[in-house]
Parts: structure tokens; sequence; C-alpha cells
């Protein structure tokens, strides 16, 4: 039966507002200072912060990069030597990243052939059946011939056939071997545009010569804008130390921030650098820290033997990250905006009935008054015409 008053009444009842005069301080004021609240919101924060009354559109992005720097080292191994960029850039060209090397482990002159093993766990042995032939485990340096054979005077291993002699990377050294490496300059040139408004620029700004370029090195007090940056001072710039990063290696970002008003003149819009680690260094976690991979250089003697020599490289990774929003006056989002805030005047109406009309002491005298019921207008009329007939 209730349900059946509930469908009637869903189904032949209809509401309209009703406009109701309340004379209370209280409740004006609550009405007045909600309203004041909105309209603050929607002047301040929706259009002079988040700028409401623009387009906006994100950045599209390109980016080359060119490092320089020389440094030597002079070893009992390799003697005195000069590294350029040829040297400890790899590869020569990535996309939005360069890799500097900065750390390395040299295994030269291998050749494939049998050898001992490294020693550890499992590829130790005492006699020939502690040795399994073809066996290859993940870390093996080659594939086990059975044989158990001498590493050292005192330390025998499994037999292998590998490029020999096999790599030994136990010990990284320490401190790095391109210790200067954080002398190096890498400069950075960034093209941006927004198709949205057919806006582009770049990084190498057009009050910048040739002259101020070959001298400068970024600083973000005497020289913000300059596209050319020492890799120590990007490393420190983020909290770093260099000297302790490139022994075992890492990963940089280099961000450039786009975020332009192009209400304004396009000489405002310029780049924001900041510098990020973006590998995790955590005391607690060691397990495989920094960053390292290996390739090989080779090359055959007169006689026609293929040899190699195996590189460790440990160095750090530069990624540019370019973002940013552009954003500029429109119509459109200006009227949406508008009218979101007008439609959002409704909720004081809303709060304001919530207090008189189930707060208040005389809450159920403004009830009444607020809302008052009609029966049918012509079922009245012909019920009475009926009846006096």
């Amino acid at each position: 039966m209730v349900s059946c008053q509930a469908f009637h009444s869903f189904l032949f009842e209809y509401d309209t507002p009703r406009i109701v005069l309340i004379r209370s301080r209280k409740v004006g004021l609550i009405n007045r200072g909600v309203q004041l609240a909105i309209l603050a919101y929607v002047i301040g924060w929706v259009f002079l912060w988040e700028k409401g009354y623009q387009e906006t559109d994100s950045v599209v992005s390109s980016v080359t990069i060119k490092v320089k720097g020389v440094t030597l080292t002079n070893t009992s191994a390799l003697g005195a030597r000069i590294w350029d960029v040829a040297d400890y850039v790899i590869p020569p060209q990535e996309e939005n990243t360069v890799f500097v090397m900065t750390n390395v482990i040299l295994t030269p002159n291998q050749r494939q052939g049998h050898c001992p093993e490294l020693p550890d766990d499992k590829t130790e042995c005492k006699v020939k059946n502690n040795c399994v032939p073809g066996y290859v485990s993940t870390h093996s340096s080659g594939i086990q011939t059975g044989e158990c054979v001498p590493y050292n005077t005192t330390i025998k291993t499994c037999e292998v056939f590998a490029w020999c002699p096999v790599e030994d990377d136990y010990h990284i050294p320490k401190p790095a071997f391109l210790q200067e490496a954080e002398n190096f300059t890498v400069l950075v040139k960034n093209n941006i545009w927004y198709p949205k408004f057919n806006f582009s620029k770049r990084n190498i700004l057009p009050t910048i010569n040739s002259t101020y370029l070959k001298n400068c090195i970024y600083d973000s007090q005497t020289d913000p804008f300059c596209p050319i940056f020492r890799l120590g001072k990007i490393v420190e710039a983020a909290g770093q130390n260099f000297q302790e990063m490139a022994v075992e290696g890492g990963v940089m970002a280099l961000q450039i921030n786009w975020d332009c008003n192009l209400d304004r003149a396009a000489s405002h819009c310029v780049p924001k650098y900041s510098f990020r680690r973006l590998d995790n260094k955590d005391s607690a976690h060691t397990v495989s820290p920094g960053y390292n991979f290996r390739f090989a250089k080779y090359y055959k003697d007169s006689n026609g033997t293929e040899s190699r020599t195996l590189v460790k490289a440990y160095g750090i990774r530069f990624d540019i990250i370019v973002f940013g929003k552009a954003g500029k006056f429109d119509v459109i989002p200006t009227m949406i905006n508008i009218g979101s805030g007008l439609a959002l005047f409704g909720v004081a109406t809303v709060l304001c009935d919530i207090v008189v009309l189930y707060c208040m002491k005389k809450k159920y005298y403004y009830r009444e008054k607020k809302y008052k019921y009609v029966e049918d207008y012509e079922r009245g009329v012909s019920e009475t015409y009926g009846t006096n007939s």
C-alpha cells in the first residue's frame, strides 16, 4: 500500500520552488559569506591562479646533445692515455639522453679458448667430477668443459670454453677511473612547439650570441639561460656527490620546463632548468646499485686470430626531460568557467535551506512557510459541480 502511494505521488505530483523571504541575521550572514567564498574561489583560483580564461596546449619538443671534455689517465696497465668524447660517450647519439662513462673495468686481449672460471660457490672444484660438461648458468663466463684446473696457486675452478682470460669485476676501481669527468660540459639544444597556437621557440634565446655561448656555463643565479652545463654542477644541484656517483654510475634528469603565458610577449616564454637523480640511492637497499653495461672492441692480429678488449663501463646517464603548458585567452573556456561559477552560487541556497529547515529553533515554523500543498484545481472544481447537481 505504501509503495502504491509513493508511486502515485511520484507520478501525479509536481514540485516547484517557492520564494520565502526570511529576516534573520544569522541566515543572511551565512548566505552572503558562502556567496563571497564562492566569488573569491572563482575569481582568485579559477581565473587568476589557474587562468581559467585561457585555452591550453602541451609542448612538443626535440632535443640534441653535445658533450665536450678531455682528460688524461696514467696507469700501470694502460700507461698514459688521453680520453676524449669518442672514448667516453657511449653510444655517440641517443634520443633525449647521453651516457658519460666515469669508471671502467678493462679486460684486454681476450681470445676464444679454454681457461679457468672465476671462483665462486658453484665454480670452485677439488676434482674433475665436480664439473659438469656443457653446464652454463646465468652468471657463467662460458661453457664448462668438465675439467677442474688451477685458478691460482691455492684455488681450482671448473674450466670453461669462453673469451679468455675471463673478466674479473669483483673489485670496482675507487676512486673513479675518469675523475675529471665532473669538469666535462654538455650543450643541450632544445626546440619546442605549441601546435595549437603555432608558437615555437628554442632554449638558445635570441639574446644569446656566439661569443656568450662559447664562454658561459649554466648557473641558476648568474647565467640561468645558458644551455651549457658542467656535469659536476648538474649532480651537485641534485644534492649528490659527483665523485661518489661516478664510481658505480647512476641516472640523472635534466628537466626543462616551458610554462608559457602567450597573452604576454614571446620574450617572457623562457626555459626553467631543474635537476634530480632518478635512480634511487638508498643505504638500506644496496643490491645492484648504479648503472653499467658491457661492450667490446674487436680486432685481428697479423695471423688472423680474432681478439677483443672487453669494457665494463660505469657511468652517469643524463636524461633530458622536457615538459610544459602554454595558455592563451579564448572565449569558450572563459564562458564555461563563468557559467560554472554562477552555478556554484546555488550551493549558498542549499546550505541556508539546511540551516533554516533543520538547525534553527523555529525550523517547523519556517518549514510550514516554505512548503505549501495545493490540490488539483480542475479536479476540485468538477467534484464541486457534481455535488451541487
